[in-house]
Protein backbone atom coordinates (compact mmCIF):
# COMPACT_ATOMS: atom_id res chain seq x y z
CA UNK A 1 0.00 0.00 0.00
CA UNK A 2 1.07 3.45 -0.63
CA UNK A 3 0.55 6.78 1.53
CA UNK A 4 -1.09 9.16 -0.49
CA UNK A 5 1.75 11.02 -0.67
CA UNK A 6 3.90 8.45 -2.05
CA UNK A 7 0.74 7.60 -4.18
CA UNK A 8 1.31 11.20 -5.58
CA UNK A 9 4.67 11.26 -6.36
CA UNK A 10 4.37 8.17 -8.75
CA UNK A 11 1.55 9.37 -10.30
CA UNK A 12 3.04 12.99 -10.72
CA UNK A 13 0.23 14.72 -8.96
CA UNK A 14 -0.36 16.75 -5.76
CA UNK A 15 -1.82 15.54 -2.84
CA UNK A 16 -4.98 18.02 -3.35
CA UNK A 17 -5.57 16.97 -6.75
CA UNK A 18 -6.03 13.14 -5.22
CA UNK A 19 -8.12 14.62 -2.92
CA UNK A 20 -10.09 15.58 -5.66
CA UNK A 21 -10.50 13.01 -7.61
CA UNK A 22 -12.01 11.04 -4.45
CA UNK A 23 -14.40 13.72 -3.81
CA UNK A 24 -15.84 13.39 -7.54
CA UNK A 25 -15.60 9.28 -6.96
CA UNK A 26 -13.05 9.15 -9.75
CA UNK A 27 -10.49 7.53 -7.89
CA UNK A 28 -11.68 6.61 -4.06
CA UNK A 29 -8.26 5.63 -2.05
CA UNK A 30 -8.09 1.76 -1.22
CA UNK A 31 -7.77 2.14 2.42
CA UNK A 32 -9.06 5.56 5.02
CA UNK A 33 -7.85 4.80 8.61
CA UNK A 34 -10.72 5.33 10.60
CA UNK A 35 -9.55 6.93 13.45
CA UNK A 36 -6.66 9.23 11.52
CA UNK A 37 -8.91 9.63 8.14
CA UNK A 38 -4.93 9.06 6.33
CA UNK A 39 -5.55 7.31 2.70
CA UNK A 40 -3.99 4.42 1.79
CA UNK A 41 -3.61 3.64 -2.26
CA UNK A 42 -3.06 0.06 -3.77
CA UNK A 43 -0.48 -1.18 -6.24
CA UNK A 44 -3.35 -1.66 -8.68
CA UNK A 45 -4.54 1.89 -8.82
CA UNK A 46 -1.46 3.19 -9.82
CA UNK A 47 -2.84 2.03 -13.19
CA UNK A 48 -5.56 3.57 -12.91
CA UNK A 49 -4.02 6.88 -11.52
CA UNK A 50 -1.36 6.79 -14.48
CA UNK A 51 -4.13 6.27 -17.54
CA UNK A 52 -5.59 9.51 -15.21
CA UNK A 53 -3.05 11.77 -15.88
CA UNK A 54 -2.97 10.64 -19.54
CA UNK A 55 -6.35 11.19 -20.49
CA UNK A 56 -5.76 14.59 -18.91
CA UNK A 57 -2.89 15.49 -20.89
CA UNK A 58 -4.80 14.87 -23.53
CA UNK A 59 -7.20 17.66 -22.78
CA UNK A 60 -9.98 15.29 -21.83
CA UNK A 61 -12.36 16.15 -19.27
CA UNK A 62 -13.02 14.43 -16.04
CA UNK A 63 -16.52 13.70 -16.26
CA UNK A 64 -15.47 12.10 -19.85
CA UNK A 65 -12.63 9.82 -17.90
CA UNK A 66 -15.16 9.00 -15.32
CA UNK A 67 -17.67 7.37 -18.44
CA UNK A 68 -14.30 5.07 -19.44
CA UNK A 69 -13.98 3.57 -16.23
CA UNK A 70 -17.88 3.60 -15.22
CA UNK A 71 -17.87 1.43 -18.56
CA UNK A 72 -14.87 -0.72 -17.89
CA UNK A 73 -16.59 -1.43 -14.25
CA UNK A 74 -20.08 -1.76 -15.46
CA UNK A 75 -19.99 -3.45 -18.85
CA UNK A 76 -16.65 -4.29 -19.14
CA UNK A 77 -16.08 -2.73 -21.93
CA UNK A 78 -13.26 0.11 -21.47
CA UNK A 79 -11.56 0.10 -24.62
CA UNK A 80 -14.47 0.67 -26.54
CA UNK A 81 -15.62 4.05 -24.92
CA UNK A 82 -11.87 4.77 -24.41
CA UNK A 83 -11.56 4.40 -28.05
CA UNK A 84 -14.86 6.65 -28.63
CA UNK A 85 -13.14 8.85 -26.19
CA UNK A 86 -9.86 9.50 -27.87
CA UNK A 87 -11.82 9.62 -31.34
CA UNK A 88 -13.96 12.55 -30.19
CA UNK A 89 -11.06 14.54 -29.06
CA UNK A 90 -9.16 13.71 -31.87
CA UNK A 91 -11.86 15.51 -33.92
CA UNK A 92 -11.94 18.50 -31.84
CA UNK A 93 -8.11 19.03 -32.02
CA UNK A 94 -8.38 18.71 -35.91
CA UNK A 95 -11.01 20.86 -36.09
CA UNK A 96 -9.23 23.45 -33.62
CA UNK A 97 -6.36 23.31 -35.59
CA UNK A 98 -8.00 23.96 -38.76
CA UNK A 99 -9.65 27.44 -36.97
CA UNK A 100 -5.90 28.65 -35.82
CA UNK A 101 -4.72 27.65 -39.21
CA UNK A 102 -7.15 30.27 -40.57
CA UNK A 103 -6.91 32.58 -37.89
CA UNK A 104 -3.11 32.88 -39.02
CA UNK A 105 -3.34 33.53 -42.36
CA UNK A 106 -5.96 36.58 -42.05
CA UNK A 107 -3.26 37.76 -38.83
CA UNK A 108 -0.37 37.25 -41.80
CA UNK A 109 -3.15 39.04 -44.51
CA UNK A 110 -3.46 41.48 -41.84
CA UNK A 111 0.19 42.38 -41.24
CA UNK A 112 0.54 42.92 -44.88
CA UNK A 113 -2.26 45.12 -45.41
CA UNK A 114 -0.51 47.16 -42.86
CA UNK A 115 3.10 46.84 -44.41
CA UNK A 116 1.47 47.89 -47.69
CA UNK A 117 2.37 45.02 -49.18
CA UNK A 118 -0.88 43.67 -50.26
CA UNK A 119 -4.05 45.74 -50.98
CA UNK A 120 -7.85 44.65 -51.06
CA UNK A 121 -8.39 42.66 -53.98
CA UNK A 122 -12.55 43.59 -53.86
CA UNK A 123 -13.71 46.90 -54.43
CA UNK A 124 -16.64 48.91 -52.69
CA UNK A 125 -18.97 49.58 -55.35
CA UNK A 126 -22.58 51.78 -54.66
CA UNK A 127 -26.08 50.80 -56.43
CA UNK A 128 -29.60 50.93 -56.10
CA UNK A 129 -31.11 47.11 -55.12
CA UNK A 130 -34.03 45.96 -57.02
CA UNK A 131 -36.53 44.57 -54.15
CA UNK A 132 -36.91 40.28 -54.37
CA UNK A 133 -39.72 38.03 -53.55
CA UNK A 134 -38.12 35.21 -51.59
CA UNK A 135 -39.17 31.83 -50.09
CA UNK A 136 -37.62 31.92 -46.40
CA UNK A 137 -37.33 30.71 -43.07
CA UNK A 138 -35.85 31.99 -39.76
CA UNK A 139 -34.07 30.93 -36.52
CA UNK A 140 -32.57 32.86 -33.36
CA UNK A 141 -29.25 32.67 -32.42
CA UNK A 142 -28.11 33.31 -29.11
CA UNK A 143 -25.98 36.87 -30.29
CA UNK A 144 -23.88 37.55 -32.99
CA UNK A 145 -20.66 36.41 -33.95
CA UNK A 146 -19.75 33.33 -35.82
CA UNK A 147 -19.51 31.17 -33.00
CA UNK A 148 -23.38 31.77 -32.64
CA UNK A 149 -24.87 32.00 -36.05
CA UNK A 150 -22.35 29.26 -37.93
CA UNK A 151 -24.63 26.38 -36.27
CA UNK A 152 -27.75 27.73 -37.02
CA UNK A 153 -26.96 27.79 -40.41
CA UNK A 154 -27.27 24.06 -41.93
CA UNK A 155 -30.43 23.38 -39.97
CA UNK A 156 -32.02 26.27 -41.36
CA UNK A 157 -30.84 25.47 -44.88
CA UNK A 158 -31.99 21.55 -44.63
CA UNK A 159 -35.52 23.09 -43.25
CA UNK A 160 -36.23 25.02 -45.64
CA UNK A 161 -35.08 22.24 -48.21
CA UNK A 162 -37.77 19.72 -47.01
CA UNK A 163 -40.34 22.57 -46.70
CA UNK A 164 -39.77 23.43 -50.83
CA UNK A 165 -39.33 20.16 -51.62
CA UNK A 166 -42.17 18.85 -49.82
CA UNK A 167 -44.10 21.88 -51.37
CA UNK A 168 -43.40 21.23 -54.93
CA UNK A 169 -41.45 24.46 -55.05
CA UNK A 170 -38.13 24.78 -57.20
CA UNK A 171 -34.66 25.97 -55.60
CA UNK A 172 -33.75 28.70 -57.35
CA UNK A 173 -30.36 30.58 -57.09
CA UNK A 174 -28.81 32.73 -55.14
CA UNK A 175 -29.92 32.02 -51.91
CA UNK A 176 -29.98 35.11 -49.71
CA UNK A 177 -28.96 35.35 -46.32
CA UNK A 178 -29.93 38.57 -43.38
CA UNK A 179 -29.58 39.33 -40.50
CA UNK A 180 -32.17 41.28 -37.49
CA UNK A 181 -31.42 42.34 -34.05
CA UNK A 182 -34.44 40.43 -31.71
CA UNK A 183 -35.86 43.35 -29.79
CA UNK A 184 -35.81 43.17 -25.45
CA UNK A 185 -32.65 40.60 -25.95
CA UNK A 186 -29.28 39.50 -27.43
CA UNK A 187 -30.53 37.26 -29.78
CA UNK A 188 -30.27 37.59 -33.70
CA UNK A 189 -32.38 36.71 -36.23
CA UNK A 190 -31.12 34.70 -38.66
CA UNK A 191 -33.07 34.55 -41.92
CA UNK A 192 -32.12 32.28 -44.69
CA UNK A 193 -34.42 32.18 -48.29
CA UNK A 194 -33.91 31.20 -51.96
CA UNK A 195 -35.81 33.32 -54.73
CA UNK A 196 -39.24 32.55 -55.28
CA UNK A 197 -41.02 32.23 -58.95
CA UNK A 198 -42.40 35.21 -60.39
CA UNK A 199 -45.59 34.01 -58.82
CA UNK A 200 -44.65 32.90 -55.39
CA UNK A 201 -46.94 30.03 -54.13
CA UNK A 202 -47.46 29.96 -50.44
CA UNK A 203 -46.90 26.86 -48.53
CA UNK A 204 -45.88 24.70 -44.94
CA UNK A 205 -42.86 25.33 -43.68
CA UNK A 206 -41.76 28.69 -44.97
CA UNK A 207 -42.56 32.06 -45.85
CA UNK A 208 -43.35 34.23 -49.15
CA UNK A 209 -41.12 37.28 -48.05
CA UNK A 210 -40.63 40.51 -49.78
CA UNK A 211 -37.33 41.79 -49.27
CA UNK A 212 -37.66 45.55 -50.29
CA UNK A 213 -35.73 47.71 -53.01
CA UNK A 214 -32.79 49.48 -51.53
CA UNK A 215 -32.22 52.79 -52.78
CA UNK A 216 -28.61 52.72 -52.54
CA UNK A 217 -26.66 49.87 -51.09
CA UNK A 218 -22.64 49.92 -50.62
CA UNK A 219 -21.51 45.98 -51.43
CA UNK A 220 -18.22 43.81 -52.17
CA UNK A 221 -17.65 40.86 -52.64
CA UNK A 222 -15.74 37.79 -50.61
CA UNK A 223 -14.46 35.03 -52.17
CA UNK A 224 -13.50 31.67 -50.14
CA UNK A 225 -15.60 29.66 -47.15
CA UNK A 226 -17.18 31.99 -44.19
CA UNK A 227 -14.20 31.91 -41.90
CA UNK A 228 -12.75 35.59 -43.87
CA UNK A 229 -15.88 37.12 -44.17
CA UNK A 230 -15.60 38.95 -41.01
CA UNK A 231 -12.68 40.64 -42.69
CA UNK A 232 -14.26 41.74 -46.04
CA UNK A 233 -16.93 42.72 -43.91
CA UNK A 234 -15.12 45.29 -41.71
CA UNK A 235 -12.94 46.42 -45.29
CA UNK A 236 -16.20 46.67 -46.13
CA UNK A 237 -17.09 48.91 -43.67
CA UNK A 238 -14.03 50.77 -43.50
CA UNK A 239 -14.38 51.80 -46.98
CA UNK A 240 -18.13 52.80 -46.68
CA UNK A 241 -16.77 55.21 -43.53
CA UNK A 242 -13.53 56.63 -45.79
CA UNK A 243 -16.34 57.53 -48.68
CA UNK A 244 -18.45 59.77 -46.59
CA UNK A 245 -21.28 57.54 -46.25
CA UNK A 246 -23.33 55.58 -43.26
CA UNK A 247 -25.34 52.99 -42.98
CA UNK A 248 -29.14 53.17 -42.56
CA UNK A 249 -30.23 49.15 -42.96
CA UNK A 250 -29.44 45.75 -41.99
CA UNK A 251 -26.82 43.84 -44.51
CA UNK A 252 -27.80 40.86 -46.77
CA UNK A 253 -25.45 38.45 -47.91
CA UNK A 254 -25.95 36.82 -51.68
CA UNK A 255 -24.34 33.77 -52.58
CA UNK A 256 -23.34 34.69 -56.26
CA UNK A 257 -21.80 31.76 -56.57
CA UNK A 258 -22.03 28.35 -54.15
CA UNK A 259 -22.37 24.76 -54.95
CA UNK A 260 -23.68 22.51 -52.47
CA UNK A 261 -23.98 23.78 -48.76
CA UNK A 262 -20.63 22.98 -47.42
CA UNK A 263 -18.63 27.08 -47.89
CA UNK A 264 -15.85 26.11 -50.35
CA UNK A 265 -12.65 28.28 -51.43
CA UNK A 266 -14.85 28.74 -54.67
CA UNK A 267 -17.65 30.35 -53.44
CA UNK A 268 -18.29 34.27 -54.13
CA UNK A 269 -20.22 36.03 -51.90
CA UNK A 270 -21.99 39.73 -51.89
CA UNK A 271 -21.96 41.58 -49.22
CA UNK A 272 -24.82 44.31 -49.39
CA UNK A 273 -25.50 46.76 -46.83
CA UNK A 274 -28.21 50.15 -47.05
CA UNK A 275 -26.22 53.48 -47.04
CA UNK A 276 -26.71 57.29 -47.29
CA UNK A 277 -24.36 59.74 -47.81
CA UNK A 278 -23.44 61.96 -44.39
Amino acid sequence: MYTIGEFAAFGRVSVRMLRHYDAIGLLTPARVDSSTGYRQYSNDQLQHLLRIVELRGLGIGLDRIAAVFDAGSTAGDESSALRTVLEERLGEIESSLAEDTARLERIRRRLRLLEGTETMSESVTYRPIEPVTVYAVRGIAPGMGPENVGPMVGPLIGRLDRALTAAGRPILEPSIFWYEEVEGSEGLAVNISYPAETEPVAGTGYDVVELPAIPLAATTLHRGDMSGIGDSWSALVDQVVADGYRMTGASREVYLEAKGHIPGPDWVTEIQVQVERI
